[in-house]
C-alpha cells in the first residue's frame, strides 16, 4: 500500500510535528507533503525525509511569515497530485485536509482543529491590536471567504480523526460531519518522574503568541509573588517580559531534556489558554507534576481537578491566583498524575490509530467495488 501524508507546514516542534512523527513510525515508506518547510526546524526523523512543497514554499519570506499568505493556501494544497497512492493521511489544522484525491484513494485526516483564525479566534491571531485595522479589515474578509471553502471542501475526507472531544464538537459544528477521537501520543517514556528533585518554582512551556495566554500566568504569579519560569519563544516575548514580575524567569527555547527538568522542578505547570488538547499537561503529568489549567476545551480530557491538577474558572490572573492558592493546598499523588497521562501514550496513539485505518480500508473496500472509482462522499463517512 503506497501511503503519503500531508502536513500543512513544517515550521517548528509543536504537537502537531509529534503526531506526524508517530504517523511515520506507523507508516516509514510515506512519502510527505507540506505547504511550507523551513529546514532544520523540525526533527531530523522529519527533515531527512524528501518532501513535497507547494508554490508558497518559493515565497519570498514564507519560512516565517507564511500566515500571511493564507489566502494562497486553497490554491496550492489543490496542486499536489496522489494519482499513485493508496492512502492519504492529512494531519490538518488549517488546510492540508482539503487536499484532492482521486476516488479510489482514501482519505484519513487527523485533524487538529478546524482553522482557528478562519472560525471562532481570528481576533487573538489577526485583531486590530494585533495587525492595525486596515490589515485585521482585509484579513477578515480573506478568513471568510476561507471558512466558506474549508466548509464546502470537508466532504473531501473519507474519515475525519479529532485529537479530543472537544475538537470533534467543533469539526461537528463547523463541517457537519462525525470524528473518531484519538488523543494525541505523549512520550510517557521520555518524560518521567524524578521524585528527589525539589520543587522550586512554576512553569509555563509555550510558545509565546497571543492565543496562549501566557500574560494571564504571568501577571498571577506577580500578584502573589511567586517564582515563574516561562520556556518558549514567540512574538509576544518582550511585552510579557515588560509585565513580569522579578521573580520570572525566560528562558526562551529549550530542548526537550531542559523541558524535562524544568517539569521535574515544578510546584504545577501552567496551561492558561483554551487549547484543543494540549500535549504539555500531558507531558507535566507525565513526571508527577499537576497543572493548573483553563477549565475549558482539551484540558477538560486530560486534567482532572482535584486529582491531577486545578481547573481555573476563568482566563483572568485573579482566577488563576485563586488556583495557585488552592493548588498548595492540596496533597498531590504523583504517582496517580503519572498514571493519568499513561492514557495518551504513543502505544495507545498508534493501537488507536491503526484500528481506525484499518476499519476506514474495509468500510470502503465493502462500498465500493474493485476498480470503481467512486468519489468521496459525506455518505461513505457516515456509513
Amino acid at each position: 500500500m503506497k501511503v503519503a501524508i500531508v502536513h500543512d507546514w513544517l515550521t517548528g516542534m509543536r504537537g502537531g510535528e509529534k503526531v506526524l512523527e508517530a504517523l511515520f513510525g506507523l507508516y516509514p515508506d510515506a512519502d510527505l507533503f507540506t505547504l511550507v518547510h523551513r529546514r532544520g526546524s523540525v526533527s531530523p526523523l522529519i527533515e531527512d525525509r524528501r518532501v513535497g512543497r507547494s508554490f508558497v514554499d518559493r515565497l519570498p519570506m514564507a519560512a516565517t511569515r507564511y500566515r500571511e499568505y493564507l489566502p494562497l493556501m486553497p490554491v496550492a494544497i489543490e496542486q499536489f497530485g496522489f494519482d499513485t497512492y493508496d492512502l492519504v493521511i492529512s494531519s490538518s489544522h488549517c488546510v492540508a485536509k482539503s487536499v484532492v484525491v482521486p476516488g479510489r484513494t482514501t482519505h484519513i485526516c487527523y485533524c487538529h482543529s478546524p482553522m482557528r483564525y478562519a472560525w471562532d479566534q481570528f481576533g487573538a491571531y489577526f485583531g486590530p491590536d494585533r495587525v492595525g485595522r486596515v490589515a485585521s479589515a482585509g484579513l477578515r474578509r480573506a478568513m471568510a471567504a476561507l471558512a466558506r471553502w474549508d466548509r464546502r471542501t470537508a466532504g473531501r475526507v473519507d474519515r475525519y480523526v479529532a485529537n479530543s472531544q472537544y475538537v470533534a464538537g467543533r469539526i461537528d459544528r463547523y463541517y457537519n460531519r462525525m470524528a473518531e477521537v484519538v488523543y494525541p501520543p505523549v512520550d510517557t517514556a521520555f518524560y518521567t518522574p524524578e521524585p528527589a528533585r525539589p520543587r522550586i518554582h512554576y512553569l509555563i512551556v509555550s510558545a509565546l503568541v497571543p492565543y496562549k495566554r501566557v500574560e494571564v500566568a504571568v501577571e498571577a504569579c506577580r500578584l502573589l509573588g511567586r517564582p515563574l519560569v516561562v520556556a518558549g519563544d514567540g512574538p509576544d516575548r518582550r511585552r510579557l517580559e515588560a509585565i513580569a514580575g522579578p521573580a520570572a524567569t525566560f528562558t526562551g527555547a529549550v530542548p526537550a531534556e531542559t523541558i524535562r527538568d524544568l517539569y521535574r522542578s515544578a510546584h504545577a505547570v501552567f496551561l492558561p489558554g483554551e487549547e484543543d488538547f494540549g500535549i504539555v499537561p500531558v507531558e507535566a503529568q507525565a513526571t508527577g507534576t499537576p497543572v493548573i489549567a483553563l477549565g475549558r476545551g482539551g484540558a477538560l480530557e486530560t486534567v482532572i481537578d482535584g486529582v491531577t491538577g486545578v481547573h481555573a474558572p476563568a482566563p483572568t490572573p485573579e482566577a488563576f491566583a485563586e488556583a495557585i492558592e488552592r493548588a498548595e493546598t492540596i496533597h498531590w499523588d504523583r504517582p496517580a498524575i503519572r498514571a493519568n497521562a499513561e492514557r495518551f501514550s504513543a502505544a495507545t496513539f498508534a493501537a488507536g490509530f491503526s484500528t481506525v485505518v484499518a476499519d476506514t480500508l474495509a468500510r470502503r473496500a465493502a462500498l465500493v467495488p474493485p476498480g470503481d472509482p467512486a468519489p468521496h462522499t459525506e455518505e461513505f463517512a457516515s456509513a
